[in-house]
């Protein structure tokens, strides 16, 4: 007996027919190399996703051009050479029975090197990065569009831009962010020039069957930054340029460790409100909502109450791999929930440490632990 239907009932996104409605939003882990390649860990964790039982797995964000790297073990997509590792990750995620989307992305002001590219020279913590002249931005343009070609001909279903978490793409966009006056600033139309122009671009290299998705920062949740009435327009005029789908998250790095955004963290959903509003706003484009979705119950109510039209579970599916088979009931055994009050996942991240789940065994902690120390 299928408990939750519509979570469990299919959807179209562009030509590809999903089996359900859940989506493995994309969390970085940062499992690949020194020099951004493809290892033996990256293959193991995206074949342990892929049998999950979500129908689509997004590949965490990789680098589409050195001056964007995020992390010191980012994976990289801004060379050929990096083609063929990244056929792996496709092929280890079709093996396994799901459809197989990467992220790409440049981290713009948050990259973790000292001389870093904006919009805008707005100060990041210790580090004002500098800002990017009209030919840097249409050479970065070209690079987003390259990097989404080598992710087809890597053998991705589809690829998704990275507009979220206060990247380069949402920092064009952001009133706080982008002081601007060129073509490039100003106007929200200005502003969102930059992610338009990135868009058509991929578009021209990638062809029109291929799909693209965005990932959607609502809010920043942050003084003076990107509010929902203007993620709305945003989200209206990517719609009409052909988006396939738009992942709404809300909050930047800047945002995660005020108080009010800790707070609303714990609770369940904490994003959805924002996606139902773009739902609203775009009744006819395939939404997907993330947040701290813990149960299959709260997820079904998701879709049957058109909040959004597909569940994206990063963290809770980093917690309990078998997440949707234990929703459907091929599993018996009860979802091992990823608790609300730590974020061991994240602070390992946030110190350049490959991390792992304080809620898997301790066996597989002990496994992981022994395979990132080669042993």
């Amino acid at each position: 007996m299928n408990l939750y239907p519509n979570l469990f009932s299919p959807i179209k996104i562009k030509g590809l027919n999903l089996s359900n409605r859940i989506t493995m939003a994309p969390m970085y882990v940062g499992y690949a190399d020194a020099e951004g390649k493809v290892t033996e860990l990256v293959l193991d964790h995206y074949k342990k996703m892929g049998a999950s039982g979500a129908s689509l797995i997004v590949v965490e964000n990789m680098c589409i051009d050195p001056s964007g790297l995020g992390a010191p073990f980012m994976l990289r997509v801004d060379k050929d050479e990096y083609i063929d590792g990244l056929k792996k990750i496709s092929d280890t995620i079709h093996n396994e029975g799901a459809y197989a989307f990467a992220q790409i992305n440049h981290a713009g002001r948050y990259a973790f090197m000292r001389d870093r590219i904006a919009p805008s020279p707005v100060k990041v913590w210790d580090v004002t990065p500098r800002e990017m002249t009209v030919n840097e931005i249409k050479f970065m343009i070209e690079r987003y569009a390259d990097a989404a070609l080598r992710i087809k001909k890597a053998g991705f279903d589809g690829v998704e831009l990275h507009g979220g978490t206060g990247y380069l793409l949402s920092q064009f966009v952001s009133p706080r962010l982008n002081k601007r006056t060129d073509e490039y600033g100003g106007s929200l139309e200005a502003r969102m020039r930059f992610p338009i122009e990135v868009l058509e671009a991929v578009r021209k290299k990638v062809g029109e069957e291929y799909p693209v998705g965005y990932r959607l920062l609502a809010d920043e949740l942050y003084p003076g930054g990107l509010t929902l009435d203007e993620a709305v327009v945003f989200a209206k005029t990517y719609a009409e340029k052909g988006i396939d789908y738009l992942s709404v998250m809300a909050g930047t790095h800047e945002s995660f460790k005020m108080p009010p955004y800790v707070e609303m963290e714990r609770n369940e959903g904490y994003m959805v409100p924002f996606a139902k509003a773009i739902k609203k706003a775009l009744p006819e484009t395939v939404i997907i909502a993330a947040g701290r979705i813990q149960t299959p119950q709260y997820a079904d109510k998701v879709i049957k109450d058109k909040e959004a039209d597909l569940i994206g579970l990063a963290r809770v599916l980093f917690s309990d791999p078998l997440w949707p088979k234990k929703a459907k009931g091929e599993i018996a055994e009860p979802i091992v929930a990823c608790n609300p009050s730590c974020s061991q996942c994240m602070d390992m991240i946030m110190k350049g440490k490959r991390p792992y789940c304080s809620q898997w065994s301790k066996k597989e902690r002990q496994d992981f632990i022994k395979k990132i120390e080669g042993k």
